[in-house]
């Protein structure tokens, strides 16, 4: 598949956001969960809660009809209320979802090329991000320049120096 553009992410792409959170969550097939069991856990839900709050910003991929095949934002997260990927206040943690069957077709790559883009644009230094060991998506997260900082049993922090 070919034909995607990128266009920046608007305070009324709450729905298409939630769509490619479920995507990023659900990236194994095997253990996926409904979207309704996804979107009410309140520690997924808040990385789209409230979309866009001051600090959001983010990026979303259409095809050529228009229709959303993938999303990529970043949040900023308090101390006192981390994310997954969080690293220090003021560093926002970036979500990628791509639709199944746009996945390794270059969407994700270009989606996180233009987070990164627009970051440092409006003065961010780092971006932040958690990845499970297993997801395939690691390969492409260290191929654009994100490097360990902390790890658990089963996932890795990330962080991308944008200045």
């Amino acid at each position: 598949m070919s034909g995607y553009r990128i266009r920046p992410a608007a305070g009324d792409d709450a729905r298409v956001l939630a769509d490619m959170l479920v995507e990023a969550v659900n990236w194994n097939a095997v253990r996926a969960r409904p979207r309704v069991t996804v979107l009410e856990d309140p520690f997924v839900a808040r990385y789209i809660a409230g979309w866009m709050r001051p600090g959001d910003f983010g990026c979303v991929a259409e095809d050529h009809h228009g229709t959303p095949v993938g999303a990529c934002w970043a949040r900023l997260f308090p101390a006192n209320a981390p994310g997954s990927g969080f690293v220090a206040v003021g560093v926002p943690e970036l979500t990628l979802g791509v639709n199944p069957q746009w996945r390794a077709q270059g969407v994700g790559r270009a989606l996180l090329r233009e987070i990164a883009r627009r970051g440092a644009a409006s003065g961010v230094a780092r971006l932040s991000l958690s990845v499970e060991r297993a997801n395939f998506a690691q390969r492409l997260y260290v191929s654009e320049g994100y490097v360990t900082v902390a790890s658990d049993d089963r996932a890795d922090v990330m962080v991308r120096a944008l200045r």
